[in-house]
């Protein structure tokens, strides 16, 4: 990546210049048995489309909060992206009636707990390729429904400092320039040691761990990540499995 990037959406930039189609997140449910591999391209475009619907149909502004009630998945990675590249602030797991928006997984007690947003609300179903929900939650706009129509290209309204907040996770605040200052420093300890390298991942979002393994570090570093939701289910001769066939070079759990 370029010394010179000082933002999440920096590094995605730079990723995509150096090599499009090469894997970024190849995300893994071991409760559905689904699988979803996403190029540097194809996650950039789900980002850009994200962001137009962030800046023009929810109408946030930098500074802005955005709560994201979502668990670790590729569409959550999607969402923390596409904050960085307007300028608002991704709060995880964070307080909905604080939020100028909030953006909900499927979950009962997570679509309740996120009408005490006052402003607009998103559920995302968490299916398969991205699926819609057979009937959208009331209050909520289908993510899936919304998305799609989107431009393929963002350019924000104004410039995003890096030096603004861009994140906060677990009552933590970084910004934009933090979250890739630290994503670099820490990536060694992690194993990901360059272009090439990929790392696993069944950490939760809810932490700076989590966030960092499962996508900062890999995208710092011109890595990979093999992200998986419900890891426990796997044993161990599976996971093992894994590790061969997507050719992981390191552990985070």
């Amino acid at each position: 990546m370029n010394a010179t990037d000082r933002t999440p959406a920096d590094l995605l930039s730079s990723a995509l210049a150096a090599d499009p189609g090469r894997p970024l997140v190849t995300f893994y449910d071991d409760a559905t048995g689904e699988r979803v591999e996403l190029s540097v391209a194809t996650f950039a475009n789900w980002v850009a489309k994200t962001a137009n619907l962030l800046q023009d149909e929810l109408s946030v502004e930098p500074g802005d909060r955005v709560a994201l009630l979502l668990p670790a998945h590729w569409q959550t990675a999607v969402w923390l992206l596409a904050c960085a590249s307007v300028g608002v602030v991704a709060d995880v797991g964070g307080d909905p009636s604080a939020a100028d928006v909030v953006v909900s997984g499927p979950e009962p007690e997570s679509l309740d707990a996120a009408r005490a947003c006052s402003g607009p609300r998103v559920a995302l179903a968490l299916r398969p390729l991205g699926g819609r929900f057979p009937q959208p939650p009331e209050g909520f706009a289908d993510y899936a429904v919304e998305v799609p129509g989107q431009g393929d290209r963002f350019v924000p309204y104004a410039p995003v400092d890096p030096e603004e907040p861009a994140l906060i996770v677990a009552g933590r605040e970084f910004s934009g320039a933090e979250v890739v200052e630290r994503a670099r420093a820490e990536a060694t300890e992690l194993g990901l040691t360059g272009p090439g390298s990929r790392i696993l991942s069944g950490l939760p979002y809810d932490t700076w761990e989590g966030l960092n393994a499962g996508l900062y570090a890999p995208l710092a570093t011109g890595g990979s990540v093999v992200l998986c939701r419900n890891l426990d289910r796997l044993d161990a001769d599976a996971l093992d499995k894994r590790v061969e066939n997507e050719r992981v070079t390191v552990i985070a759990r």
